[in-house]
């Protein structure tokens, strides 16, 4: 990795501090947002508690009492979680980006699952044949988790494709593709959600087992969908089954 953009670091509370890349998404600060966390959460600084990313931030949230230990003259407790955190960007700074995951994901567009496909239809002006193979076209990046456990919002989709979110939620069945503005999604669980529904995965996004969480996707994630039928969906065993 090239010395990194522009960024501002600041406390974000009295447990976190945020890195900060400006407020452009584009997948090359993105990268650089997935290279901090993947480094932050292998390497993390004494107090350090969780590393959350996002668009174009990566916030770390710390434990006081700990890093008390750490406090230099008279500094804040914030002050000695910067100081921590600038000595871990120095060293990312001089790191590769990260080999990014490509998943193939199978969605079944049966008018069925998708809810909303003739609302797209009369946005778009096209035919639902045409909104499926331009929407199975695109390769997503997935730029960060959030909302639901395990929903990866991603982007962008075709211009073609843009919707405006729904002014009413509906219910959501978990594995249903969305789509809303330039991004992409599947709710990974059963919720109420305002994105246009255009189809659902048999995949499992989102297991628990005791107190261990597992999500399919992680940011960074390049994502390509490709269509099945209704008895393909059925019979899904899972990726690599």
């Amino acid at each position: 990795m090239h010395s990194l953009p522009p960024y501002s670091i600041f406390s974000s509370g009295d447990m976190a501090i945020t890195i900060e890349f400006g407020h452009q998404i584009n997948p090359g600060v993105n990268e650089i947002i997935n290279t901090l966390y993947h480094y932050f959460t292998g390497n993390p600084f004494r107090g350090c508690i969780e590393v959350v990313p996002a668009y174009t931030s990566i916030t770390i949230y710390y434990d006081p009492l700990i890093l008390s230990g750490q406090v230099l003259n008279n500094e804040t407790i914030s002050a000695t979680a910067i100081r921590e955190i600038e000595k871990l960007i120095q060293v990312v700074s001089k790191l590769q980006p990260l080999q990014n995951r490509e998943i193939n994901v199978p969605v079944c567009y049966d008018p069925t699952f998708a809810l909303d496909i003739t609302t797209i239809a009369d946005h778009t002006k096209m035919s639902p044949a045409k909104i499926i193979a331009i929407h199975c076209a695109v390769r997503y990046r997935v730029y960060m988790l959030g909302f639901l456990p395990g929903f990866a919002y991603m982007g962008e989709v075709d211009k073609r494709l843009y919707m405006p979110r729904k002014k009413l939620p509906q219910k959501i069945a978990a594995g249903s593709v969305g789509i809303t503005g330039k991004q992409t999604g599947i709710y990974p669980l059963n919720s109420p959600g305002g994105w246009n529904i255009i189809g659902r995965t048999p995949e499992q996004l989102f297991e628990t087992s005791g107190d261990t969480i597992q999500t399919f996707f992680e940011p960074g994630d390049i994502v390509q969908f490709y269509p099945i039928s209704i008895n393909e969906f059925k019979n899904y065993k899972g990726r690599g089954a």
